[in-house]
């Protein structure tokens, strides 16, 4: 067991390796000029080559790749060529609104889904079922920009009910911004009572966290579904219809309960996925 895991962890050090050097030669390649964007269009030559030194342009390739690799081990990923802060302090800034998305999508995703699923598994062929599977199907194609443009046209272009984007209105942001205890703003608004800064920021969660909770339900419902309806063929669930016992306890007692587990397990993927589309929603 012990040479399993220390396998895998040198198997991951591996593919981690492969991916920053991937990357570095990615940005290598970049067609954009770091200098030119650190430095301004109007810099001179001597500012030119100052930067260049500052950001260890002037040293050999593989050099910088090297610098890069132990950079991104310490934590000295340098400074944002927008902010020009360090981007470790915009990180720590912004995933808090990030993990909000992801958790309260993942969360949803679960306690919509699985019922949505269980419902197709136990009303096979029916009506519901096709409703459900159909609605899965619809969902799973949708590009997660385009549903996320058609809420925002609808609930905010058109009924006005719900902010266009951004994650606090500029009134609450000035007027009435969130005093930072943990980072994450749902719950520094509740710690410190500041409940409309936290009706604020729900109603700016609302349209991302829909936009993200219906592409990922889909994958959700879909597996609730196939696994629950294998379940319900099982010689022991067969076995406990013919001890007498109601069908709605064996379907959701013993069904249910028994075709749980693959989705829970599967929630590490709905949250991987969730990442990559917040990157598409946040945008």
């Amino acid at each position: 067991m012990a040479r399993f895991i220390i396998r895998r962890i040198g198997l991951s050090i591996l593919v981690l390796m492969g991916v920053l050097v991937i990357m570095f030669a990615v940005m290598r390649a970049a067609p954009v000029d770091p200098v030119t964007q650190y430095a301004g269009i109007r810099a001179t030559e001597e500012q030119r080559a100052e930067v260049r030194t500052l950001l260890g342009l002037d040293k050999p390739v593989v050099v910088q790749m090297g610098v890069y690799i132990k950079n991104f081990f310490t934590g000295d990923w340098g400074a944002s060529l927008m902010t020009k802060r360090p981007v470790i302090d915009d990180i720590a800034d912004t995933l808090p609104y990030t993990l909000d998305l992801i958790i309260l999508s993942v969360i949803l995703t679960l306690l919509i889904g699985i019922p949505l699923g269980v419902i197709s598994a136990v009303r096979k062929d029916r009506w519901p079922d096709h409703a459900s599977r159909v609605l899965a199907v619809g969902l799973i194609s949708i590009p997660a920009f385009w549903l996320a443009l058609a809420l925002q046209y609808v609930f905010s272009g058109k009924l006005g009910v719900l902010p266009l984007s951004g994650a606090h209105a500029t009134e609450i942001a000035l007027g009435d911004p969130i005093t930072k205890i943990t980072g994450f703003p749902l719950i520094d608004s509740l710690i410190t009572g500041n409940l409309s800064a936290f009706g604020d920021y729900v109603a700016h969660l609302v349209l991302p966290v829909a936009s993200m909770t219906g592409i990922g339900l889909a994958g959700a419902q879909r597996i609730t579904r196939s696994t629950m309806v294998e379940t319900l063929t099982e010689e022991y669930i067969v076995a406990k219809r013919s001890y007498g016992l109601p069908e709605r306890r064996v379907q959701y007692r013993h069904g249910l309960k028994n075709s749980i587990g693959p989705v829970i397990t599967s929630t590490a993927v709905f949250a991987a996925s969730m990442i990559v589309t917040t990157f598409l929603i946040e945008s």
